[in-house]
């Protein structure tokens, strides 16, 4: 069963997590024969669910984590539950889609797929997608971010972390697989946008608990060298990677 790695982050996860492209949820529609349901597993704080509820009916939301759950935006077709991943509490056969945004590689994959096969319809679909270590457009912003990623809060990253550095190739998934779209998270953000996000991270909580120490403050006065000012506006990407199949 999935752990919870987010309890303590979760306020500023909501408020500081980039959001899905449109595209992306326009997609996934269209691949669905029926938009009655839609279940959001792993959903953190509703982003996805919110933009699910434009094209599917009714959308329930799941996470593990009470405190994410909290943190979600309210929508008049986005029905929030406390249930993990691998029991959902829902009917069989009553979704047209299962999707997991930024969660597949944190659950018991195993139980969760069975999971899956029990709550979709006849030829539903499944589809999870994640996004990895982001990419700025200033060369000397993005070595700082890259070293802070791999070598300062590295190590306390948890071992999953792994499946979203890879684009979660190596994770199993017993699906028939559909071909998916290139898509990619795309903003421009201040410092303390930037700054926001780097903190929303559960190994910069994770640092922070263990050392005592705010590394995400610590790095923010190597970033402003880089950066002719504070303001200065930051291009940032984080291309997808999607799992897709029925």
């Amino acid at each position: 069963m999935a752990v919870d790695h987010f309890g303590k982050v979760a306020a500023s996860y909501a408020e500081h997590r980039p959001t899905y492209p449109a595209g992306l949820f326009s997609w996934l529609a269209e691949e669905c024969a029926s938009h009655d349901m839609a279940w959001d597993c792993g959903a953190g704080n509703g982003q996805a669910s919110i933009a699910l509820a434009n094209h599917f009916g009714k959308v329930i939301a799941t996470d593990l984590n009470d405190s994410q759950i909290a943190n979600a935006k309210a929508h008049s077709n986005v029905e929030y539950r406390v249930a993990p991943a691998e029991a959902s509490g829902l009917p069989s056969s009553c979704a047209d889609i299962v999707t997991i945004a930024q969660a597949l590689h944190w659950f018991d994959l195993e139980k969760f797929y069975s999971e899956v096969r029990r709550v979709l319809k006849p030829d539903g679909l499944i589809a999870a997608w994640s996004y990895g270590m982001i990419v700025v457009s200033n060369d000397a912003t993005n070595d700082c971010l890259q070293h802070f990623y791999h070598h300062v809060i590295g190590p306390y990253w948890p071992p999953e972390r792994h499946h979203v550095e890879t684009g979660y190739r190596d994770l199993a998934f017993p699906f028939e697989r559909i071909k998916t779209p290139q898509l990619s998270m795309n903003v421009e953000w201040t410092l303390n946008q930037l700054l926001g996000y780097l903190r929303s991270w559960s190994a910069s909580a994770r640092y922070h608990t263990a050392t005592g120490i705010d590394a995400v403050n610590e790095l923010s006065h190597q970033l402003i060298t880089t950066l002719p000012t504070a303001e200065e506006f930051i291009e940032v990407q984080w291309p997808l990677s999607i799992l897709a199949g029925r």
